[in-house]
């Protein structure tokens, strides 16, 4: 491997003017760049650049590329600190704009990233600065460089100043922001800004990097921890902001006070924590995003379909809402029914039928059938008089010509916050018009059941009976997952962080994070006391598009 001293004077030994065989300085410098960026050697890569632009055969005329400079900022960005990379990159940007060159975006994240250490201030100015002065957005890994070192120097009004620009430019912080955030909070003893930055990680993350477990163990030993909290506090107000936000935190500050006990636990496969005892939740989107979901669905469904069809259906549901489930019924009807035989199999779909009443005691799910679907299916007495029995008992609802029944069954699940039969895995281009976001998945996870069968029979794949996210309990426990690449739930390590013995727990019903249990489905449909099959084999998807 070429040493720095060995590429300066690579760099400084005399060379041809610029020909047709792409010689001269700047080919040179360019080939020695490349080299040095696929090794990684900043050393050498500054070594031959300041030969080139300072050395006693420094070409006058030496011009880059701008992608060029970028190269040798990145590798800067990238170098250890005891090689001083911070004032290397600064000659190197001043170069880089003597010659014209335009920063881009990447230009500027390089170099406040190789300044950061050294003087974050100056590089919080880079950055927040980028637009007026350069036209450029900053991005996520613009900002994460400056929180970091804020974290370091422990200066939590500057990290919070960082955190306000981030806003300010539309961008939301990722764990690595919000744990650096959460441990200049700590550092500065302000329990209130941890308790914010608390909920922002639960809501951004699912679970969490061992580092940032550390940096909470960390806060929560400490002296401050140990006194925030409110000596008192209404439970009820507690168990409706649980309720209100979908079961998994209340977000009305530390409760209690005292010395917290901080363990590395694991959770039983029914959600009770082997700690401190609780049951976790399995947590749904908030009321907010129920409504705004339902009501993203609502505008899209009226763009695409016909507006009245589906104005009338919204009606229909409106003045039917006893239903615990919603049942995808093409999706059922086609499962595995590839093959030469195979068609629309209404004996599978009864079955599904058959399994929620007696989940249910007895009560009707709501079946989702395009009616050109339901008019052949009538042509056979045999089915006629089964459609004709749901129907009769409000269990079937017929999409009409030319509509999409997806958009049916999903409101009508989103609307009246039910189970969701299917095996659909909501990936087309319908769901894709509903973007990525994560309340979405949470949505799916907490009430999309799937199936198979066994010799007939069906069997349903209940929701997990609990959710592997940050959660906060009405008592004010709190359960952190950690990250773990196993794939295996049963492996995963949690943190339990309560105030064992000094927690006023409210009388009532038996408590799973806060969250009452022995509900109906429809006041708190997470699964719990719902029975798990044993044989959980990943389900074949079923074909199902209907439309005309």
């Amino acid at each position: 491997m070429a040493t720095a001293a060995a590429a300066a004077a690579a760099a400084a030994t005399p060379r041809r003017r610029r020909g047709k065989g792409g010689k001269g300085p700047n080919s040179d410098l360019s080939r020695t760049l490349t080299d040095c960026t696929r090794r990684g050697d900043a050393a050498a890569a500054m070594a031959a650049f300041d030969a080139a632009v300072s050395g006693p055969d420094a070409a006058s005329d030496l011009r880059l590329a701008a992608h060029q400079y970028n190269q040798l900022l990145h590798l800067l960005a990238s170098a250890d600190r005891a090689s001083f990379p911070a004032a290397a990159a600064r000659r190197v940007f001043a170069h880089m704009l003597e010659a014209g060159a335009p920063p881009s975006e990447a230009t500027i994240t390089s170099l406040a990233r190789a300044v950061a250490p050294s003087d974050p201030d100056e590089a919080f100015q880079l950055v927040a600065t980028m637009h007026s002065t350069y036209g450029l957005a900053p991005r996520l890994r613009s900002y994460s460089p400056i929180l970091s070192a804020f974290r370091h120097t422990g200066a939590s009004t500057k990290a919070y100043a960082v955190e306000a620009h981030m806003a300010a430019s539309a961008i939301a912080p990722e764990e690595p922001e919000l744990a650096a955030l959460l441990e200049v909070s700590a550092k500065a003893g302000d329990a209130d800004k941890v308790y914010e930055y608390m909920h922002k990680l639960r809501r951004a993350v699912g679970c969490v990097t061992n580092d940032t477990a550390e940096a909470l163990e960390g806060w929560f030993r400490s002296e401050e921890a140990a006194m925030a909290g409110k000596a008192e506090w209404d439970a009820r107000q507690v168990k409706d902001a649980v309720a209100a936000n979908g079961g998994g935190c209340h977000q009305l500050g530390w409760l209690c006070s005292g010395p917290w006990m901080v363990r590395r636990v694991k959770v039983g496969a029914d959600g009770g924590c082997g700690g401190c005892g609780c049951r976790l939740a399995s947590v749904d989107i908030d009321m907010e995003e129920t409504h705004r979901f339902a009501g993203s669905v609502s505008g899209l469904a009226l763009e695409r379909e016909t507006k009245a069809n589906f104005s009338q259906f919204q009606e229909w549901l409106e003045a039917n809402k006893q239903y615990e489930a919603i049942v995808d019924g093409a999706n059922i009807a086609l499962y595995q029914q590839n093959f030469a035989e195979g068609g629309f199999s209404l004996v599978q779909l009864d079955a599904v039928v058959t399994e929620l009443r007696d989940r249910y005691n007895g009560k009707w799910p709501l079946v989702i059938l395009h009616n050109k679907r339901v008019a052949k299916l009538m042509e056979n007495s045999n089915n006629r008089h089964l459609i004709e029995t749901w129907r009769a008992n409000g269990a079937l609802y017929t999409s009409p010509s030319g509509s999409n029944d997806d958009w049916y069954w999903l409101y009508a699940a989103i609307g009246l916050n039910c189970l969701l039969v299917t095996n659909d895995e909501m990936r087309d281009h319908i769901f894709e018009l509903l973007g990525s976001s994560s309340f979405f998945y949470k949505w799916k996870q907490r009430h999309r059941v799937k199936y198979t069968f066994n010799k007939g029979k069906a069997v349903l794949i209940m929701p997990p009976p609990y959710s592997s996210e940050i959660q906060e309990s009405e008592t004010g426990s709190w359960h952190v997952p950690i990250e773990d690449k196993s794939g295996d739930e049963r492996a995963r390590t949690w943190l339990c962080i309560d105030r064992s013995g000094l927690t006023k727990r409210p009388h009532g019903s038996p408590i799973a994070n806060g969250v009452a249990q022995g509900l109906t489905p429809s006041e708190a449909s997470n699964g719990a006391g719902q029975r798990q099959p044993e044989d959980q084999a990943a389900p074949v998807t079923g074909k199902r598009k209907d439309r005309d």
